[in-house]
């Protein structure tokens, strides 16, 4: 591991050293959202730019770092919210619906499920590290969902579609978006739905339509 920068003061391990990249461009996130460069973390650091490369090849890479970084805080604080909610429609509304309103504030997961570089992530809303996300806030919640007659197939399936209708609003948050209570009871009509009889949807086989023939 290169000593030479780092403010006079190199990290002992190559660990320390991502660790104290992150926190640099957390701050640099903090301040200037998804538009921070590699420079402006390396400038913090007191090293150059190629020592910050050597770690994250790229500015998206150390993005999508620090979005997975900031998942695990913001995972806790929504599981504390929607402690106590063990009927999975209500559980899933209210996470939905908090997502949605508490993400405008929060820069880091912003960056996971919220693209603001040109696009840049917005094919990875259902990528390995959203899907993980939203299966670990999933099981989180106090809810049986084994009881409930969910699979673990059914939960993947669940937190990939939680994924996209989040999207889907993020993109397009409607006119005028809709916020609080009428948010709620849209969720609960639409989305709430699909969570009362998810094995009924997977037993489903359509009809055949035969065509006679005069």
């Amino acid at each position: 591991m290169r000593t030479h920068g780092w403010s006079g003061s190199a990290p002992a391990t190559d660990e320390e050293a991502v660790e104290r990249i992150l926190d640099a461009a957390a701050k640099a996130i903090d301040a200037r959202g998804a538009d921070f460069s590699i420079t402006d973390v390396a400038r913090t650091l007191g090293v150059t730019r190629q020592t910050v490369y050597r770690y994250f090849p790229s500015t998206d890479a150390l993005l999508a770092a620090s979005a997975e970084r900031g998942a695990a805080d913001f995972q806790d604080r929504l599981a504390h919210h929607v402690r106590g909610l063990t009927d999975p429609v209500e559980a899933v509304v209210e996470a939905i619906a908090t997502v949605l309103e508490w993400l405008p504030k929060e820069k880091h997961i912003g960056l996971l499920l919220a693209p603001d570089r040109a696009n840049v992530f917005t094919p990875a809303v259902t990528s390995d590290i959203a899907l993980q996300f939203a299966r670990t806030m999933l099981k989180q919640f106090d809810v049986d969902w084994a009881a409930g007659g969910f699979t673990d197939q059914e939960l993947s399936e669940l937190a990939e579609h939680l994924l996209r209708i989040i999207q889907s609003f993020i993109v397009d948050p409607g006119r005028p978006p809709r916020q609080g209570a009428e948010l709620r009871e849209y969720m609960r009509r639409w989305v709430g739905s699909a969570l009362r009889a998810p094995s009924a949807a997977a037993n489903y086989a359509p009809r055949s339509r035969t065509t006679s023939h005069r």
